[in-house]
């Protein structure tokens, strides 16, 4: 086991004054660079504090039984228990820890980073090279960590008196001939979950868009297919649509759907979207709206920001459905929380209870 844990009382950081609710995180790396980079980082925020940081996987379990984080930062490669053999333990105890786990770049790296987003961590960033901690990239970890620790006890509150209101729930549409699926943050834990409660007859094909680095995308779809049991097939310019079978956006371009002699076809696109993400969630569901005549079941998983509203609005007034992960098992509530409160979802549950109300709705069509 490494060296004990050093745990910092809560206190005012940065010049901004005391927060009474801060973000309270945890840093595991072996790296004692990293952690210190991060921890300076994270200090000079107002709304944050160190709780703790460990050099081993094993210190970071023992600090658990004595208090939880908000957020833990989790290096996968590490000597001894290693974060990726660890996470089921995290998060067996403390659930309500969002898990960040920091990743190589390289291709076993990619492969873990993914394997641990399937088993539940929250999100990945990039292990930058030496002198890569810069500006943005103290920027983009910052908004990661304040992203992970949720919704304020009166934001959630509200949420549930939106979705408790039943005049709120949009009806089912038309029986849908393809199913598509938005996920960011969190997303690859809950798809998982949804796909594994698809049973191999149901027979539809299946898009997804998934907010992942670009290099991580091809592992994406090699777990993907072991999870969903079916062939998952990287969408490219032109690629037919087949039953049966997972189409999935590369992560250089967003996934659309076009009409090419009569058939329906797969594309790729390349504009820049509200939303800001590449991929993002909307060309996907505003073309399928169109191509489809509104026959699509729509999926929003756990994500940050509002990607997919906009597509959501277009296949709702097409005539279709959609369908919105709930608050409680989101790691972020942003992108179905915005389906959800516009009262554009048919449905609002957690994953595997998403797929059995969308297998329920179906019709006879989508079986085999």
């Amino acid at each position: 086991m490494g060296a004990p844990l050093r745990s910092e009382i809560l206190k005012p950081a940065g010049t901004g004054g005391f927060c009474p609710d801060p973000v309270r995180v945890m840093i595991v790396d072996d790296s004692l660079t990293v952690r210190t980079v991060f921890s300076r980082m994270i200090k000079q925020e107002r709304d944050m504090s160190i709780l703790a940081t460990a050099n081993s996987a094993e210190s970071g379990l023992a600090e658990l039984a004595k208090a939880a984080p908000d957020v833990m930062l989790l290096d996968l490669e590490m000597p001894g228990m290693g974060g990726l053999e660890a996470l089921p333990r995290i998060r067996q105890a403390a659930p309500q820890t969002k898990v960040l786990v920091i990743s190589s770049l390289t291709a076993d790296g990619a492969e873990a980073t993914v394997k641990a987003l399937s088993l539940g961590a929250a999100d990945t960033m990039l292990k930058p090279r030496p002198g890569g901690f810069n500006e943005d990239y103290k920027s983009s970890l910052l908004g990661k960590i304040r992203a992970l620790k949720g919704p304020s006890a009166s934001d959630a509150a509200a949420a549930a008196d939106g979705v408790a209101a039943p005049a709120e729930v949009q009806r089912v549409g038309k029986p849908p001939q393809i199913v598509a699926i938005g996920a960011s943050t969190g997303g690859i834990h809950a798809l998982n979950l949804f796909l594994r409660q698809v049973p191999k007859n149901f027979d539809l094909p299946i898009l997804v868009t998934q907010h992942l680095p670009p290099s991580f995308i091809p592992v994406f779809a090699q777990q993907l297919e072991m999870a969903a049991e079916r062939p998952a097939i990287l969408a490219d310019e032109g690629t037919m649509i087949e039953r049966g079978k997972i189409y999935i956006a590369p992560g250089h371009g967003h996934l659309v759907v076009r009409k090419s002699g009569g058939r329906r076809v797969l594309g790729l696109a390349y504009h820049p979207v509200k939303s800001g993400c590449m991929p993002s969630v909307d060309p996907m569901f505003e073309t399928l709206a169109e191509v489809y005549d509104g026959h699509v079941a729509g999926v929003l998983l756990s994500g940050m920001g509002r990607d997919g509203t906009d597509g959501a609005h277009s296949l709702l007034a097409a005539g279709g459905t959609m369908y919105a992960q709930n608050a409680e098992t989101c790691a972020v509530w942003g992108m179905p929380r915005a389906v959800t409160e516009m009262g554009l979802a048919a449905a609002v549950l957690p994953p595997a209870e998403l797929a059995d109300a969308l297998l329920a709705n179906a019709g006879a069509d989508a079986w085999r």
